[in-house]
């Protein structure tokens, strides 16, 4: 499924604390002409990176390590930078501030992810 809004030129921040799915994530963006901030494994991390600005949207682990990402969700949402969270616990797993963000269940299907991404982005901005 190829995204109807393309991604291509954007800087997408990628907050993830699992390597492997972070290099994965990283190749796809890649493979869709953004450029890839991060990725980050933390909440001091990421948040410096979005003080920094020039984001055009984030693709967000719920949990890194023992810490959750929400701090970083609440400074993209202040900014008015569209992101998505990406988690094995789907919408239950967030808080009440963001229960109703979109939400990629993982494990994601590789071939539906940058579509579900465009979209969710998409969906992000409008709010």
């Amino acid at each position: 499924m190829k995204a109807e809004a393309s991604l291509a030129g954007l800087r997408i921040l990628v907050v993830e604390d699992e390597m492997l799915v972070a290099m994965l994530v990283e190749d796809l963006l890649l493979s869709e002409g953004c450029e890839v901030v991060g990725p980050v494994a933390s909440v001091a991390g990421a948040l410096a990176l979005v003080q920094k600005g020039g984001l055009d949207g984030a693709v967000l682990d719920v949990n890194l390590g023992s810490e959750t990402v929400f701090p970083v969700a609440d400074a993209l949402a202040q900014a008015d930078v569209p992101f998505v969270f990406v988690t094995g616990y789907g919408p239950s797993g967030l808080n009440e501030a963001h229960r109703d963000r979109v939400t990629i269940q993982k494990p994601f299907n590789i071939d539906n992810f940058v579509g579900e991404l465009a979209q969710g982005l998409g969906e992000s901005t409008s709010r």
